[in-house]
């Protein structure tokens, strides 16, 4: 019995690893050729699962464990736990997580937040999207302006990632909060989804689902799994996001609104046990993602290269590794990803990753600090 099990297990991986090869979509991550060097700017932080540069240079970083810090430029803390933000729960997964800065923050100092909340029904806790504003020191008139329900008690898949589009529409993802059969492709419930709102948590009139009775209508695409990458490609305006598969199938998607992206029902990857829990890749009504990576790379932050300070780079999505301690670049063409590399190797647990105003790469890393990438 046990022989018949372990051949069955590997019967999978093989029949998917030759499907893999085949596939335009799964590439090879190749070497680093330039070898990125990496360089410790803020020392000492646990896990800064995000961060946003204020006008004045200075960086708010976000700590799973609920702290907001404030540092300088140059790594020196001015506020070890500014005050003011939200008030997040550790559960798994989950706590303060995402934070970001309103586009036009010069003249509407809003900043923006997910983490996990155990308001509302239920016992347990779900993701929230709040704001509050920037008065230089601290934060005031903390609002929620989305929470998702019910609360649970499972520690999994919370997401969260932010991203404001050109027209100035703030996106947010929830995890299927571990309720993989029933969350994602049901959108009367949250979970599994990616959503958009206004900036001050008013739902669109032209979102998705607004006509559908009972539906959740801040949703802008359903079928994910943990969307933990987000931003906005400047080159067209599009939303970009990744998420967590299974044992491999972690997935970036150009999202669309009201599309489809199939968690569960489609994935290319399977259970951790080695076993399936889906026997297709593609289905009618369904969409493919624009790459997708076989073995996972637990893929975590991300963002678009734009104006920066590495030759050729530009226009290129960078993506953080959880597993691997590395990064890697993706060169897009016409929607597509064409190439991948590995860069910054052995840099660490990569949490968040985002481009500063001074063109330079910086990158979030679990049990050490804020890196700068330093090209060569």
């Amino acid at each position: 019995m046990i022989r018949s099990s372990l051949f069955l297990v590997f019967f999978v991986l093989a029949t998917l690893a030759c499907q893999a090869q085949n596939d335009p979509r799964h590439a090879d991550i190749l070497p680093d050729a330039k070898k990125v060097a990496y360089k410790l700017v803020v020392s000492g932080l646990n896990n800064p699962w995000g961060f946003a540069f204020l006008p004045n240079g200075e960086i708010l970083i976000t700590e799973k464990t609920g702290r907001i810090k404030r540092v300088k430029p140059s790594g020196e803390m001015l506020d070890a736990n500014v005050t003011g933000g939200p008030e997040s729960v550790r559960q798994g997964q989950g706590g303060l997580m995402d934070i970001a800065l309103h586009p036009d923050f010069e003249n509407t100092p809003w900043v923006y937040f997910t983490y996990a909340s155990n308001e509302g029904k239920g016992n347990g806790a779900m993701t929230a999207v709040s704001r509050a504003k920037w008065d230089g020191s601290t934060f005031m008139d903390h609002t929620v302006l989305y929470k998702g329900s019910p609360n649970t008690r499972a520690g999994q898949h919370f997401g969260s990632r932010l991203a404001f589009d050109r027209e100035g529409y703030l996106y947010f993802s929830i995890g299927d909060r571990g309720q993989r059969d029933v969350n994602p492709q049901d959108i009367t419930r949250d979970g599994g989804k990616i959503y958009r709102i206004h900036d001050d948590g008013r739902i669109p009139d032209d979102n998705p689902f607004t006509d559908l009775r009972g539906a959740k209508k801040a949703i802008f695409s359903y079928g994910h799994r943990n969307p933990q990458g987000m931003a906005l490609n400047p080159a067209t305006g599009d939303i970009w996001a990744h998420e967590h598969g299974p044992r491999g199938g972690d997935e970036v998607n150009l999202i669309q609104k009201g599309k489809n992206y199939g968690w569960p029902v489609i994935s290319y990857g399977i259970n951790y046990s080695g076993t399936r829990f889906t026997d297709i890749t593609e289905k009618e009504g369904m969409e493919q993602p624009v790459s997708y990576w076989k073995p996972s790379i637990a893929p975590c932050g991300m963002d678009f290269l734009n104006n920066s300070a590495y030759s050729d780079w530009d226009g290129n999505l960078i993506v953080g590794s959880l597993k691997f301690s590395y990064l890697v670049r993706c060169v897009i063409e016409d929607d597509k990803i064409v190439l991948q590399e590995r860069i910054a190797e052995g840099i660490g647990r990569v949490r968040s990753v985002r481009q500063g105003p001074d063109g330079y790469l910086y990158v979030g890393v679990e049990g050490k600090g804020l890196y700068r990438l330093q090209p060569q």
